[in-house]
């Protein structure tokens, strides 16, 4: 495992991101977990509330807690989406599911550097809120 925790050195490039975070499979197990390996392995600097949202695609199944997660990494944003995906497997998510379907957990890049990359922080009030309350509106 790449060690992401800072500081490295002064010529060091360090890229802060904002996550957006999602669970409704025991979201309060799931989330807290993904907490405690974040913590150990990135340099977290903001976590926002914690919103229950309805599912979105798929009705019939339980709510989403949503929230976001500010970390300042030495990765670039290619290896940082590469670590998410790997930590969501570590946690047991389910790739077969359908797109929409229940997530153990769900790991998203929404911002970059001060730049917007995920159009969910367009189109879903919760995702904006809670970026919008670890950075300020873009």
């Amino acid at each position: 495992m790449i060690d992401n925790r800072l500081p490295i050195n002064a010529a060091t490039v360090i890229n802060e991101c904002i996550i957006g975070v999602g669970s409704n499979i025991d979201p309060e197990i799931n989330i807290q977990a993904a907490l405690a390996i974040l913590h150990q392995e990135t340099d977290v600097r903001g976590i926002s509330k914690w919103v229950k949202t309805a599912p979105i695609g798929i009705s019939n199944q339980s709510d989403f807690i949503n929230g976001a997660i500010k970390i300042h990494t030495v990765m670039s944003q290619e290896s940082f989406r590469h670590y998410l995906k790997n930590l969501e497997d570590k946690l047991g998510r389910d790739r077969s599911l359908p797109r929409y379907g229940p997530r153990v957990i769900d790991l998203d890049i929404i911002v970059w550097n001060d730049n917007v990359i995920d159009d969910d922080y367009y189109t879903r009030d919760f995702v904006r809120n809670a970026i919008n309350e670890l950075k300020s509106p873009y």
